[in-house]
């Protein structure tokens, strides 16, 4: 048998355990749903050098530093930050009972259950980050949960398995491993909610196996995210920092800058800005350790044709720190290709880039760039460079992305007390904060009647009397 059969084989077993589980021991407290928070975050502390060495391995080429800071570190702080607060958002919400109830002692308030079992789909660009995030929501409202890691990072996925094999009942949480029949099972699964992170397309197709069993879903995808720089921005810092975010992961991140809208008479001394900016963050790209290779042939294939796609359309071109773009056996770093003023129906202007490139599009008036965004699918960041108080305006107002960061670059996914998320074709659904745990809970209504119930002396139950239409009717006010 086949790992990824035998993966497909435990996995109803190992949910229906924890549905059982569930049932026969009820809504977790506070103390359990804590100890199952502490537990995660002593597992990375035990294992984290084994798993950021793994993450080394499978990116052939990634800084252990990065991976502390991104995927252990990331993942620690959200578990944190749930661990010390989830108890207040446990408490049951009271509510007013509507008249006359709550003049004759009725009480109602809202409790939020745990839904049961949660599945979640990392990918392979923060392999931890994009489980453990989402899990600290899901166990601080109570639930339990199954992971499935991207198989295109195997050795970090099998050595989170094992971690969690060693210290966790696989009532509480597990872990399984394999390819795209495993993630087609998993999603196909009763679960009492799925997280996905990972590609529009993939996307639908895991919102259409949930659909079969009307599995509620949070969606985490992507898209464009635009750049927009304005001309009261400090040019240099906006290139700099749009440098660090391309610069950070290689650009393999899902909140990435993909398209940068610059003043057109700004635009050559921008791209120098950015050119030198990227080049003394990393002014060597082969054998630089600073410097993440991209994950995968496949991917670097990718990107690689979107670049060579946009090159044969006659589009400058201009690589960072130098042009290196030539392949060594096993090497898969590559420079920052800025890709100048692209026709819009290019392949880089179509697809998300997902690595080390970005495009640079001038313009004259931000509403044009305003509307250029509303004609492409809802983003899952978008940011803005600026001290013009009516422009930023402008921008907040009149577009949609699944958040903002203004004047730097992917810090809004770093606020563990506030939604992460996407909206349209980038997402649905957040995690984070108070709003990530009521994602994964379920708010129950409970009406508790008072003692007397006055509806019959009042002429309001059958058989009903000639007063009673007069009644009903003298309420019907605007």
């Amino acid at each position: 048998m086949s790992t990824d059969t035998a993966a497909i084989t435990r996995l109803p077993q190992i949910l229906e355990a924890q549905k059982c589980a569930a049932s026969e021991q009820g809504t977790p407290s506070a103390d359990v749903r804590r100890a199952r928070l502490q537990k995660m975050i002593d597992l990375l502390v035990r294992f984290h050098k084994p798993l950021t060495e793994a993450m080394d391995a499978d990116f052939g080429g990634r800084l252990v530093g990065y991976s502390i800071m991104n995927d252990i570190l990331g993942s620690i702080t959200s578990l944190k930050h749930t661990r010390d607060s989830f108890e207040s958002w446990m408490e049951d919400e009271e509510r007013p009972p509507y008249p006359p109830y709550d003049q004759l002692g009725a009480k109602a308030y809202v409790q939020y259950q745990p839904k049961g079992s949660v599945g979640i789909i990392g990918t392979w660009n923060a392999p931890l980050f994009t489980l453990l995030s989402p899990l600290a929501c899901a166990l601080g409202a109570g639930n339990r949960a199954i992971l499935k890691p991207s198989e295109i990072v195997p050795q970090t996925a099998q050595v989170l398995a094992d971690a969690v094999a060693e210290m966790f009942d696989p009532t509480e949480v597990a872990v399984v491993t394999g390819g795209p029949d495993v993630a087609d099972a998993f999603t196909s699964l009763p679960f009492d909610h799925l997280v996905f992170t990972g590609s529009t397309e993939v996307g639908k197709l895991v919102m259409a196996n949930a659909a079969k069993n009307l599995v509620p879903v949070t969606l985490e995808l992507g898209g464009k995210s635009p750049t927009i720089v304005g001309r009261s921005a400090d040019l240099d810092a906006a290139a700099n920092k749009i440098a660090i975010a391309k610069a950070t992961n290689s650009g393999q991140i899902c909140v990435s800058p993909d398209v940068v809208y610059v003043p057109r008479e700004h635009l050559d001394s921008f791209v120098g800005a950015l050119e030198k900016s990227y080049a003394t963050l990393l002014p060597t790209i082969t054998d630089n350790p600073d410097v993440v290779a991209v994950v995968s042939d496949r991917h670097l294939a990718r990107v690689e044709a979107l670049v060579a796609d946009a090159h044969d359309r006659g589009v400058l071109i201009v690589a960072t720190p130098v042009d290196e773009s030539a392949e060594f056996d096993g090497d898969r770093k590559r420079p920052l290709r800025i890709v100048v003023s692209p026709p819009a129906d290019s392949k880089i202007m179509q697809e998300e880039i997902f690595g080390p490139a970005v495009i640079l599009l001038p313009y004259d008036q931000t509403e044009d760039v305003i509307a250029d965004i509303n004609s492409r699918p809802k983003p899952l960041a978008l940011y803005y460079f600026g001290t013009d108080p009516a422009e930023q305006q402008a921008v907040l107002t009149r577009t949609f992305s699944g958040g903002v960061t203004v004047n730097d670059i992917m810090m809004h996914p770093g606020m563990h007390d506030a939604p992460f998320g996407g909206i349209g074709a980038s997402g649905m659904g957040h995690y984070h904060g108070r709003e990530g745990f009521l994602e994964f809970s379920h708010a129950r209504t409970v009406f508790e009647a008072p003692e007397h119930d006055p509806r019959a002396e009042w002429g309001m139950l059958p058989p009903y009397g000639e007063g009673f239409l007069t009644a009903m009717e003298a309420q019907v006010t605007p």
